[in-house]
């Protein structure tokens, strides 16, 4: 793939959200702060509700290590290799536990991450779902296992805990959705409950152990934009059934509404080129011997085949394309699964045809979505038809282990020219790749800086470091250089901050974010960036062409940066910096305070008031803030929807003010966690205590069929 397209793992929001935020939350690590909150990233600091996997052991180290890399690129290649591979042996363990040859298995493992939406989306862009997919296929396979009596129940707590602490709400309602049709698909195979109510037993252990993960979330939910729970369609991104049948043919561009257009450039709906064509070549009779035993993996297909086609969102859960890679995966099982068991290789003109008419729909689907390309979709039939032929020479002269070879071969090649071909994708941000060459363009803005600017006016041409990315941050770019921003990049955002400055999931502001940057606040008589405790706000050009001929707000003053005033005006305070003064008090009405003390969590501060009076803080009005006021509590009020505030009543003298945050629902998390560890610790010693009994199934699934895999039956005599 780098020799495609060397950027293809360092694009969209691997470069504006991901990696930036591995280089911060493993400064703070490293500085021994666990990074939950950071206040000064009013935008995007709330990192238990943010896609950071804080409770997730992999990802923690993933932010340890970032720090120490200086090419981004080539760090965010390395951790989705890794990744990639996780994934392909969790497929390769699925079919396996469903009683696939190794040959076969590992055909399925390797075609996965080169699957289409996988490929191009997963693995170079949203990297969340890359890792949550990961640990789901492991999950599938430890749960097949568990519940047919092959292994333990560890490896499922385990495998769904990670799942479930990436914090993304995908990878959670796919992995309940696996473990719910295994559970289905058992009792249906085994004909009685037992195993299944020990697989869900396993299972809430592990929802149990990371709630203290996702109980943030859901808690913080109604202060942000993704608190409604809404159902409501729309065509972006839902995929028409018709368009599985574009899963083998190469050069596939479905047709869909995308950021493309109607008919998208990407291959996002193939999987592997054999797929499709290798259904002629199941012994489809023999095969419905095993309808029972697959249930499980038939169901969930038909679940996330459903889903791909809408509705268009689901609560937080928005553009069903996302569950492509789940279709995917639910597919290479089965067709795997069934050519190793019931694949026939033996000369067959009746099969032969039967494959050939197979292609024919491919060609026929592709062509009618992209007509203008047919020539490209020629080459693909012709490229698959001469691979399908020299693979079944080589499953009837050198056995199938030797074909099987001959398929991972084959797919590197077909997504290498994918890649190649493709064209670049339009939500790439062409950020440098070297933080070191970044921070040595960028201004040394010390303390807290509010910038005023919009990506969209970022013309292509100027996106280098001796253009805008020299003197602008977009997205978590500021975060890559070690730079207080208040900006961030944000899937979830807080609603009244972002409303306020007209604040958008990148950090963009539109054109009338200065004024109201600067607009008084009526309740206290200050301005929204001396409530924020700005120290600097830094203007676009291009969104601003007239700002320096205007007069600076009152209180700052226009500072040049020699080498930057081609894009960015800036504002600095004429006092100077006021982000550490008096620690967190932003305004105070009738009241002395006196910060002594604070931290990201807990602030200390004295306080007076004979007739009593009001404090706000520069603190964004988060749920899980407490106030005590002498060790008694008081209420959190909040101003103008976004600072935290508190009521100082009369005759206070002296107080200890302790203004401090945890994340919601925390101690609750705390519990279910141990309840977790404790429950499947007990599981586990009644599994080693005595191994499930299996006697008791159907004489359709006899013993031996539930304790090992089923024999391979694929014909293969020429």
């Amino acid at each position: 793939m780098l020799l495609a397209d060397p950027r293809h793992f360092y694009t969209d929001d691997t470069e504006a959200q991901y990696t930036g935020m591995w280089v911060l939350l493993g400064t703070q690590l490293r500085e021994g702060r666990f990074p939950a909150l950071v206040p000064w990233e009013w935008m995007a600091g709330n990192y238990t509700l943010e896609e950071a996997g804080l409770f997730n052991p992999p990802q923690l180290l993933i932010y340890l290590l970032a720090p120490s890399m200086d090419n981004l690129a080539i760090f965010a290649t390395l951790v989705k290799l890794v990744f990639a591979i996780i994934a392909a042996l969790g497929v390769f363990r699925i079919c396996r536990a469903y009683g696939a040859a190794a040959p076969w298995a590992a055909v399925a493992g390797v075609a996965f991450p080169f699957s289409g939406w996988f490929l191009f989306f997963d693995e170079a862009s949203w990297v969340t779902s890359q890792t949550g997919t990961a640990w789901i296929v492991h999950a599938w396979a430890s749960a097949v296992l568990y519940a047919r009596g092959r292994g333990g129940p560890v490896s499922v707590f385990v495998f769904l805990y990670l799942a479930l602490t990436v914090q993304y709400a995908f990878p959670a309602v796919e992995a309940a959705l696996v473990i719910a049709m295994v559970l289905i698909g058992e009792v249906i195979y085994q004909r009685r409950w037992q195993p299944s109510a020990r697989l869900a037993l396993a299972a809430a252990c592990a929802l149990s152990a990371a709630m203290i993960a996702n109980l943030p979330g859901v808690l913080s939910s109604q202060v942000t934009w993704r608190g409604s729970v809404m159902i409501h369609n729309d065509p972006f991104l839902t995929v028409p059934w018709s368009e599985s049948l574009n899963a083998s043919l190469p050069s596939t561009t479905p047709a869909f509404t995308a950021w493309w257009g109607h008919v998208q450039p990407l291959p996002m709906v193939y999987i592997v080129w054999f797929l499709v064509p290798a259904l002629a070549f199941i012994d489809w009779k023999a095969a419905r011997a095993a309808a029972r035993e697959l249930s499980g993996v038939w169901l969930f297909a038909g679940v996330v085949l459903m889903w791909t086609a809408g509705p268009g969102a689901i609560g937080p859960l928005r553009w069903p394309a996302r569950v492509l890679p789940m279709l995917a995966i639910a597919l290479l099982v089965l067709v795997c699964v069934l050519l190793s068991r019931y694949g026939v290789f033996t000369s067959s003109r009746r099969r032969t045809m039967a494959a050939l008419g197979l292609i024919g729909v491919l060609f026929v689907r592709s062509l009618s979505a992209a007509p203008l390309i047919a020539v490209r979709h020629i080459v693909a039939v012709l490229a698959v038809l001469a691979l399908g032929a020299g693979v079944l020479w080589l499953a009837r002269r050198r056995g199938v282990a030797v074909a099987c070879a001959a398929l991972v071969a084959s797919i590197f090649p077909i997504a290498f020219a994918q890649v190649a071909v493709a064209p670049s994708t339009p939500m790439s941000y062409n950020f440098a790749e070297r933080r070191s060459e970044m921070t040595a363009a960028f201004p040394d803005f010390h303390g807290t800086t509010l910038q005023l600017a919009d990506r969209v006016l970022v013309h292509p041409d100027e996106r280098s470091l001796s253009g805008v990315y020299g003197s602008i941050a977009i997205g978590n770019y500021a975060k890559d250089l070690g730079l207080d921003y208040v900006n961030g990049y944000t899937p979830i955002g807080h609603a009244a901050f972002a409303g306020m400055l007209c604040m958008d999931w990148s950090g963009s502001t539109c054109a009338d974010a200065y004024r109201r940057a600067f607009a008084t606040e009526p309740a206290t008589g200050r301005t929204i960036v001396d409530l924020m405790k700005v120290d600097r706000v830094v203007l676009q050009r291009a969104q601003y062409p007239d700002a320096r001929n205007q007069p600076a707000p009152a209180g700052w003053k226009f500072v040049d940066y020699p080498g930057h005033e081609r894009y960015i005006w800036v504002l600095e305070r004429e006092s100077g910096p006021i982000s550490t003064r008096n620690g967190i008090v932003a305004d105070a009405d009738d009241v002395i305070a006196s910060s002594t003390s604070a931290n990201d969590y807990t602030s200390h501060v004295k306080v007076t008031s004979d007739g009593g009076g009001r404090l706000v803080f520069s603190r964004l009005s988060w749920p899980g803030y407490r106030i005590t006021l002498n060790g008694k509590e008081i209420p959190v009020r909040t101003v103008a929807g976004t600072f935290v505030a508190a009521n100082i009543p009369a005759g206070t003298h002296n107080a200890d003010l302790v203004l401090s945050w945890r994340p919601p629902g925390y101690q609750v998390g705390i519990a279910t966690g141990l309840i977790g560890l404790i429950g499947i610790t007990v599981l586990h010693w009644f599994h080693r205590r005595g191994r499930p009994e299996i006697a008791e199934l159907s004489p359709d699934a006899p013993h031996a069929e539930a304790l090992a895999p089923p024999a391979v039956n694929a014909e293969v005599r020429p």
